[in-house]
């Protein structure tokens, strides 16, 4: 009897430690609520809009919009290394914005991604454009709609892809991150700024780091809305796999573990007698 209430109990561990693993496996990167994955998301935008050079006299500083992470969030879902095809539609990856810009990074194994890591690779595209003839030898698009001077609202969401990311790996570890951005950026034919000094072109906004600061525009806003295509949606709305069992397996390793203490208690009453 004893042997058996000591397995029961160690089972009763078992089980819980194992959910408490698959529920790493299940969430390894930050949600769009994250205030520490915002954070950084907005400073290592910051950061770069202040570096710019030439400088630039009408650098906006830019915020969190949460409607801007929703979007990105349910593109990010699709796994695909392609720009959300939505993004030429009116007013459909954001309830306020007619349009909005996307940058995407993708990356394996997850473990490998950082925010700074990934706009650092962005920005880096700075090496093949140049200002004054607007002309790009290779890819520059990330790098443009990073320093966007008018978007001054990012929202950025990173998912892992168990099937892999379409055209561009298999690997169950594959991540994707994607920022939205308004206002869009990156429009053909135009400098991404104005060159000049910083913040003379804010029209009597505060300058901080070399950005143009305005309370009301930078307010955090709350929406209730979500775009209509998410894939996430639905599933979302119910209870997954891994929901399924920690709803079922937590209350029976709980179960365990008392059948198992009240047996002790009955094979041995003074086991737990305190005087």
């Amino acid at each position: 009897m004893a042997r058996l209430l000591s397995l029961m109990l160690w089972l009763a561990v078992l089980m819980d430690s194992i959910i408490r693993m698959q529920s790493a496996q299940e969430k390894p990167l930050p949600d769009i609520t994250d205030q520490s994955f915002i954070d950084r998301c907005v400073k290592a935008h910051n950061v770069h809009r202040s570096s710019v050079n030439p400088s630039a006299s009408n650098m906006l500083y830019m915020t969190w919009d949460e409607a801007l992470a929703k979007s990105a969030r349910a593109w990010a879902r699709n796994c695909k290394n392609d720009h959300n095809p939505l993004l030429q539609t009116p007013k459909k990856l954001h309830p306020t914005f007619t349009f909005v810009g996307e940058n995407i990074w993708v990356g394996e194994p997850f473990s490998i991604f950082t925010v700074e890591d990934a706009v650092q690779k962005w920005f880096n595209e700075v090496d093949d454009y140049t200002y004054k003839t607007k002309q790009c030898k290779s890819v520059c698009g990330h790098y443009k709609q990073v320093v966007w001077a008018k978007s001054y609202k990012v929202g950025c969401a990173v998912q892992v892809c168990p099937n892999g990311i379409e055209d561009f790996s298999k690997n169950p570890k594959s991540a994707i991150f994607v920022c939205n951005y308004g206002d869009a950026g990156n429009v053909k034919g135009l400098h991404p700024y104005e060159q000049g000094e910083p913040c003379s072109g804010c029209g009597g906004e505060s300058c901080e780091n070399k950005l143009c600061r305005d309370p009301k525009r930078e307010e955090l806003k709350s929406y209730s809305w979500s775009p209509d295509w998410d894939p996430g949606a639905a599933s979302s709305a119910s209870c997954n796999s891994f929901c399924l069992a920690v709803v079922i397996t937590r209350p029976l390793s709980l179960l365990l573990i008392f059948a198992g203490v009240y047996g002790l208690q009955l094979l041995y009453p003074n086991l737990f007698a305190y005087e």
